[in-house]
């Protein structure tokens, strides 16, 4: 059974990836810098804030002096991700010494002291409209999500189109659905997984799309990264005005309206955009999930599965592990029985994935009990993955009718030296080894036998 897992790659490696010069334009945002500083590792933040005040540079066995006996590895990651991130720059001369980046140090110093105002001021209450309730922004934004997602793996089953060019939708579509000519797209096996990552690993994904097809779009990485972490500061529920963005954060933030990051609402005179919690969360996601949300799912112990939502894509999402049975305007009735496993485990989707899901959508009266979801289900659904690994298939060559048993052992050591060997009968002289090896095995019999 095939095992792919995909990974939201990480936001920071991204800003990672940008240029020396573009990372120091990002750095002159002390906004920006908050938001770097939020996603190091807790080793990473004490040394960047241990550093923030030293002007010079610091040897890297000072820094080991700071460790605890088992930190060392903790050190090692956090060190890495500095240098990665250039906040370090590495100096090897007579010993290695580390320099917190200039730009960096000078406006997180700035932020620290005077505090930072961003480039716009929430709208005064008497211009805007009736704004939504910050209960009502989350309603929306999770419907705008979720219909940006129906889109994405079924176009028919979307409520409304959304903005996107279907050129930009094949480009957030590239990995996780699959189709030949003339045949409708099928998920593939990331695709699969992808539905069942939590919502803010989804948007990373989208995000991450997004950014790396920002350039065809004449838009600079840089920009673009900035513009979303500083998105990530606005208050959730304020009106800010459109007329402060540029023309490029306007195009922006008409996508972000579509994958629920905002609201955008018009008056008589002004148009402005309300951020949701889906942006103001984009920074502290970067290493951590916001706070546990609502579940909507109870599993009993006969495995019957009820699952309190009236969402299309709960249902969607449902039916990749389980038997829908039937489905009431709030309710969604299914079972989780070996037929349905069987056909997840096929496309994909692992025993541990299913049972994270479950557990992390689990219904508030049920989430609180230990475990939330029946231990019976759980080692079972393990137990039905476990029987389909029972038999792993390994393209293989068998030989046999070797002239002598020196040439049968200098056979069976040429393919163990390359790791190729996955059989020998000694007393027969027979072997079986991968099909990889299969051509250079038949040149070292063939100059054997000479």
């Amino acid at each position: 059974m095939p095992l792919v897992k995909i990974i939201a790659k990480n936001f920071m490696d991204m800003v990672a990836s940008l240029t020396a010069r573009d990372l120091d334009r990002l750095y002159e945002n002390p906004f920006i810098c908050e938001a770097i500083l939020r996603s190091l590792p807790p080793l990473a933040k004490k040394y960047v804030m241990q550093m923030l005040y030293i002007d010079g540079a610091i040897p890297a066995k000072m820094m080991e002096e700071w460790l605890l006996p088992d930190g060392f590895t903790k050190h090692r990651v956090s060190i890495d991700r500095l240098v990665q991130l250039r906040l370090f720059s590495e100096e090897k001369k007579k010993e290695t010494t580390y320099r917190l980046n200039s730009t960096f140090q000078s406006n997180l110093r700035k932020h620290l002291i005077y505090g930072g105002a961003l480039p716009r001021e929430p709208m005064p209450s008497g211009i805007t409209a009736r704004l939504p309730t910050l209960e009502d922004l989350e309603v929306y934004a999770i419907g705008q999500w979720e219909c940006f997602l129906l889109q994405l793996i079924s176009s028919t089953q979307a409520e409304r189109p959304t903005n996107f060019s279907s050129s930009m939708m094949k480009v957030f579509q590239r990995g996780l659905l699959s189709g030949r000519d003339k045949e409708a797209p099928r998920l593939t096996e990331s695709g699969f997984q992808f539905l069942l990552m939590d919502t803010n690993a989804q948007l990373w994904y989208i995000v991450r799309e997004y950014i790396s097809n920002s350039q065809e779009r004449g838009i600079n990485q840089a920009d673009l990264i900035s513009f979303l972490l500083e998105l990530s500061f606005h208050v959730a529920g304020e009106a800010y005005n459109l007329n402060t963005l540029s023309e490029i954060q306007k195009s922006m933030i008409k996508d972000f309206a579509d994958l629920g990051l905002v609201k955008l609402q018009q008056g008589r005179k002004e148009n402005w955009f309300i951020p949701t919690k889906l942006a103001t969360n984009l920074s502290m996601s970067l290493t951590d999930s916001s706070a546990r949300k609502e579940g909507f799912i109870v599993v009993e112990t006969n495995f019957r599965m009820y699952a309190y939502s009236t969402s299309k894509l709960h249902c969607e999402i449902l039916r990749l592990f389980s038997k829908v049975e039937y489905q009431l305007p709030n309710l969604i009735v299914g079972a989780i029985t070996k037929e349905s496993l069987y056909n997840a485990f096929e496309n994909g989707i692992t025993a541990e994935q299913i049972i994270s899901f479950l557990q992390q959508n689990a219904h508030p009266r049920v989430a609180d009990r230990m475990p939330s979801v029946p231990e019976n289900v759980c080692d079972q659904i393990r137990l039905w993955e476990s029987d389909l690994n029972r038999v792993e298939m390994t393209p293989a060559h068998y030989y046999d009718e070797f002239p002598s048993r020196d040439v049968f052992e200098a056979a069976c050591d040429y393919a163990r030296d390359r790791s190729g060997l996955l059989w020998e009968d000694p007393k027969k002289m027979r072997l079986v080894v991968k099909a990889e090896i299969h051509m250079h095995m038949r040149e070292f019999l063939q100059g054997q036998n000479k």
